[in-house]
């Protein structure tokens, strides 16, 4: 199938099945699943500037049936949601315009692909340690082998001890989130968390839970099934302004969006629902290969020059 406004020919079988698997993913990671919708749509061809915008476009629709889903579960943070909002919108349209430079100085299709490769590999691997190490402290320990904690209970995760460290920082205003169990928290980490998430999202494409869905667990202290659901809400908005603002640039390729969104919308709904039957730190631990075979498929690509098709 032709699709001529990114002058790409794809497999409308292949997008929609990308779009069930990434919808899957999202579902139930709580990601908008550009960590594999990029990298798959970089693989057969499409240019890395509309591989971004059209990756968010695809990502605003699937992400709304995946949040009404995890609303009904009570995984929705709707405050904490709202908050990081006004962080991502400012955070994608500085992603957007270094994108829009990188087009008139650079190679945007080469240093856009090495960022996503580091990014990617780079969270693999601290999940991957990270959830290992929970699960390990959670193992019965021998009588006397108990090894020093710096205070941290047997039953609580490294994620509680960075997040009651960070929650010390005490700059005005400070609010609460009891939908997230948290009861005192400056605006302005939430703010510079989403800001962060936001410039991966306008830079790398997505709506970059990959990047803010870990942070909301490990250093806000945000439950892993509320921070899933509440990123999941929070990318319905900020994608739909980082659509918004990279169809301006000319960056969309809608077509190809609402074909990868007939597949989206049902693998979303399973992924959603299949959260409540995992532990949070089981979800993490699952997590950690989905980033490496996006990494993989453009590596592919650079060292190759060759597509699948």
């Amino acid at each position: 199938m032709d699709f001529l406004i990114s002058g790409t020919h794809i497999s409308p079988v292949y997008l929609i099945v990308v779009g069930f698997i990434i919808g899957i993913c999202g579902g139930f990671f709580g990601v908008g699943g550009s960590f594999l919708a990029g990298p798959a749509l970089f693989a057969v061809g499409v240019p890395m500037n509309f591989v971004i915008g059209t990756d968010l476009a695809h990502i605003v629709g699937k992400s709304i049936v995946a949040a009404k889903k995890h609303r009904a579960l009570g995984n929705v943070d709707i405050k904490l949601g709202l908050i990081m909002v006004i962080g991502t919108i400012a955070g994608v349209e500085t992603g957007a315009q270094i994108i829009q430079q990188l087009k008139r100085h650079a190679n945007v299709d080469l240093v856009v692909a090495i960022a996503f490769v580091i990014v990617l590999v780079s969270i693999s691997a601290f999940i991957g340690w990270e959830s290992w190490q929970t699960l390990k402290m959670r193992r019965p320990r021998r009588k006397g082998k108990a090894r020093g904690n710096r205070g941290i209970k047997q039953d609580e995760s490294a994620i509680a001890y960075v997040a009651k460290r960070l929650h010390r920082f005490h700059l005005p205003p400070m609010i609460s989130l009891p939908n997230s169990g948290i009861e005192q928290i400056s605006l302005w980490m939430i703010l510079t968390i989403a800001y962060i998430g936001g410039v991966f999202s306008g830079f790398l494409g997505g709506g970059a839970g990959y990047i803010r869905m870990p942070a909301m667990v490990y250093l806000l202290g945000v439950p892993t099934h509320v921070a899933v659901g509440t990123d999941l809400f929070e990318v319905v908005i900020s994608a739909s302004y980082g659509t918004f603002t990279h169809a301006l640039k000319g960056n969309v390729d809608i077509l190809i969006a609402l074909v990868m969104h007939t597949g989206a919308a049902i693998g979303a709904q399973i992924g959603a629902t299949l959260t409540q039957y995992f532990q949070g730190t089981r979800i993490r631990l699952a997590f950690v290969p989905l980033p490496l075979i996006g990494a993989g498929l453009i590596i592919y690509s650079l060292l190759t020059g060759h597509h699948l098709k």
